[in-house]
């Protein structure tokens, strides 16, 4: 019989559904959900005002912030709309040789059936569809008219060639225009219709635009003059977009001026005529127009352009009207002094004899102090054969022929038993107090000093020409022994590096800037001083936003003292343009800028070397200097000998101040015949931002001389090579030594005539370490001279530059 089995039924056939999981719940379901709970909305609405805050508050908020939004982008294209509104500024650009830039605006103007002739200077057309006009600035394949259009352009239009590739020349115009800052840009690209097959030309294209995406990312469009319907197109985007604009630029009154009238006699003013852009234009603020320099405004009058008008009208014309003056100067109008005034100095007297006192010092500056200055040098007292043990006080009370029977130490040994004490610390330039010495008869894993026997002097020469047996690229040189410098044994150390002095820590130590005022040039005291930078920029660039000539106004601006020889250099064909400086923006200062080496160019950039430099309208030929950045305790900067591939720094030289990042180009003169150069004399070899100047930063060039272990005992060294006479040992003994695997010491006492000497140090030191010690002197920035004429002029070899730099001096 078979086995009863139990059974049993489902308990219901009736099967829950799942919930219905929605990601927008119901104001009802959060409600039962929360089962009376208050929620907590802490971190999902900001202020107290927004959480009692209705829906309709709200939403009358988001429309006031998008009339507000509306209000701004009518604002910034205002300009650019009514009958007498200012054009949009077109600059056309080549990067290629056989680019034909008439032909490209022809092609242009013909997709919207407009007939305009086209000339080399800029000229304007009127665009009647979409009611705007353009004025299109022409370049050739130049550098100096390329970088002047780009700046004042509200649109770049780059023109590429369907069958030669874009050349160096091209690749640098690229790079400066970019760098530099650019509003929209544009690329097209001419003669596409040559190619053939016409199957390849899609292929053609599609390289075109990753090249220029390799420049500029978003440039994924590349326009074909060739299409009609492409070419209007890009029409329509100039009419339209609106120019996303420099934010330096912006900050400024700038224009393209249209005319040049120059002065027949010697009592009129040059007159430069266009329209004002940017911010208001202000009389009392000078101008900068181009390569000529900074200027005064006497006056800015009216300058409309003639209407069509009926022939009722034309007697009743004002004449008056065209001298209808806008603005005058006052008495707050900026003066074009780049220094302060001359004053006479009272305290020269006594700058002489701070001169002569600190000749007379005994011994380098270490911080702020001299030591072993305060008395006369002491005199070399021979050491005493005493019994262990001795103290300095009892060993007063011995004779000179008392010595001790059971333990005779020689002169050597006596030395260096007293490196076993605690050692000082480097900064105290203090020799240490003997500890007690080990036993004679214990073992030691140390070998036993020995007597110093002094070196024949040609034997010294030729084991110091073996040693010093390496570099001779000093760029290379640089990276790997950066600083160190080597003396030559016939030169005195103290006389070669008088304006050195020590620091115990280059970040934390004072620096006593009196030591350095002999030094200093000339025109330092008259410099521009800027207490807080921050809120002098902020005050220069807020005045600028309201007052002026308004926008978009066409009007002639009468210059003071504008010299006759410019008329001579003036080319209608090549751009010219106007800045309105911000207030002391034409005052000198020390300026900062942070650079950073271009990786195109693979050389180092040597200190001092001869660059030029443009930053915002301005162009200048400097000698920089320069200098690690970041912040320090005591505004104490390293001095960088080389700016080497990859490496960023500090630039610093001495020219007119110019507010904001603004950013910065640095051009060299190379020799077109060099790897790398392209067949251009000249190169973009690295980039920066202006940052704030300062006059109280201290450059500290550093001088490291090193010299080699010659013997060791415990931690007793005797070094060589750092110091070639017993004098030269004195008077740095109480810089603090150091050496390249972390020990420090300090001089104990001078050893011969030859310069050796002997050291403690906080430890045992590798036969195979080098000793070191550093020096520094404050190095002062040069002064910038204006730069004029083509930045690359067709032929123009690089320039030689000259070492500006010495090692030492």
């Amino acid at each position: 019989m078979p086995s009863a089995t139990t059974h049993s039924h489902r308990p219901t056939t009736k099967v829950q559904p799942k919930t219905f999981k929605s990601r927008k719940t119901t104001k009802g379901a959060l409600r039962d959900q929360a089962k009376g709970k208050i929620p907590n909305e802490k971190g999902q609405r900001k202020t107290p005002h927004q959480q009692v805050m209705s829906k309709f508050d709200r939403r009358n908020q988001a429309k006031q912030r998008q009339l507000a939004k509306h209000k701004e982008h009518q604002k910034e294209t205002s300009v650019f709309s009514g009958r007498d509104a200012a054009p949009r500024i077109v600059a056309v650009v080549p990067l290629c040789a056989d680019v034909d830039v008439s032909a490209a605006i022809k092609s242009l103007n013909n997709s919207l059936d407009i007939e305009s002739e086209v000339a080399e200077t800029s000229f304007r057309v009127s665009v009647d569809r979409f009611k705007q006009k353009l004025q299109y600035v022409p370049v050739g394949r130049d550098l100096t008219a390329s970088m002047d259009a780009a700046r004042i352009a509200d649109y770049v239009v780059f023109v590429l060639s369907s069958e030669v590739e874009v050349d160096g020349l091209g690749e640098l115009i690229i790079r400066s225009i970019e760098n530099q800052g650019m509003s929209t840009l544009f690329t097209v690209v001419q003669n596409l219709d040559k190619i053939q097959p016409a199957k390849a030309r899609p292929d053609v294209v599609k390289s075109l635009a990753s090249f220029m995406t390799h420049f500029h990312p978003g440039q994924e469009k590349i326009y074909s003059l060739d299409s009609r319907q492409e070419s209007s197109n890009l029409m329509r985007s100039l009419c339209t977009t609106t120019p996303k604009g420099i934010n330096w630029r912006d900050q400024r009154s700038w224009m393209l001026v249209d005319e040049v009238q120059w002065p027949s006699t010697g009592t009129e003013t040059t007159i430069l005529t266009g329209i004002v852009r940017g911010k208001g234009l202000k009389a009392d603020r000078l101008v900068h127009v181009g390569d000529w320099g900074a200027f005064q405004i006497e006056k800015i009058t009216a300058a409309p352009l003639s209407t069509k008008k009926r022939k009722d009208d034309i007697m009743a014309v004002d004449e008056t009207e065209a001298e209808n003056i806008l603005e005058i100067p006052g008495e707050d109008q900026d003066d074009i002094a780049e220094l302060a005034p001359e004053e006479v100095m009272m305290d020269d007297v006594d700058v002489d004899e701070d001169v002569t006192d600190a000749t007379s010092k005994k011994g380098v500056l270490l911080d702020d102090h001299h030591y072993f200055s305060e008395d006369e040098p002491e005199a070399y007292i021979a050491p005493k054969k005493l019994p262990k043990g001795t103290s300095n006080y009892q060993a007063a009370w011995y004779l000179e022929d008392v010595s001790d029977s059971e333990s005779e130490l020689d002169d050597e040994e006596m030395e260096d038993v007293g490196a076993d004490d605690a050692p000082a610390a480097p900064e105290d330039g203090m020799e240490g107090i003997a500890n007690k010495e080990p036993t004679e008869a214990a073992m030691s894993e140390y070998p036993q000093s020995e007597m110093f026997i002094e070196p024949d002097e040609d034997d010294d020469a030729a084991q110091l020409e073996a040693y010093r047996a390496r570099k001779r690229d000093e760029a290379e040189d640089d990276k790997e022994f950066p600083d160190e410098i080597e003396l030559h044994p016939n030169v005195l150390a103290r006389e070669r590096l008088s304006k050195y002095r020590g620091l115990k820590s280059l970040r934390t130590s004072p620096w006593n800037t009196e030591e350095d005022r002999p030094y200093q040039p000339e025109e330092w005291a008259r410099l521009l001083q800027i207490s807080d930078y921050a809120s002098s920029r902020n005050r220069s660039i807020r005045e600028a936003l309201v007052g002026g000539v308004a926008p978009g106004t066409r009007v002639h601006i009468h210059l003071k003292n504008v010299p006759k020889e410019l008329e001579k250099s003036y080319t209608p064909s090549r751009p010219v343009t106007l800045f309105s400086l911000l207030r002391h923006e034409n005052k000198k200062t020390s300026l900062n800028f942070d650079v950073t080496h271009k990786e195109d160019f693979e050389k180092s950039i040597k200190a001092k070397e001869e660059l030029i430099v443009q930053c915002g309208p301005r162009r200048f030929i400097i000698n920089p200097l320069f200098s690690l950045s970041g912040n320090t305790e005591n505004d104490v900067h390293k001095y960088c000998r080389y700016l080497h591939p990859g490496q960023s720094a500090i630039a610093t030289f001495m020219g007119p101040i110019t507010w904001g990042a603004v950013p910065t180009l640095f051009f060299k003169r190379t020799n077109p015949e060099e790897d790398g150069a392209n067949g251009l004399s000249l190169q973009l070899v690295a980039t920066g931002t202006a940052r704030a100047p300062s006059t109280s930063r201290v450059i500290a060039k550093r001088v490291i001389l090193t010299g080699h272990p010659y013997h060791i005992h415990k931690k007793v060294v005797t070094i060589r090579y750092m110091f070639f006479n017993r004098e030269d040992v004195e008077w740095f003994k109480a810089l603090p030594l150091w050496t390249k695997r972390g020990r420090t010491g300090y001089i104990k006492e001078s050893l011969g005539t030859h310069g050796y000497f002997k050291a403690n140090f906080d430890g045992r030191i590798n036969p195979q370490d080098s000793v070191g010690v550093s020096l520094y002197k404050r190095v002062w920035p040069r002064n910038a001279v204006p730069f004029t004429g083509p930045l690359l002029e067709e032929g123009a070899s690089g320039l030689q530059n000259e070492a500006m730099d010495e090692d030492i001096q």
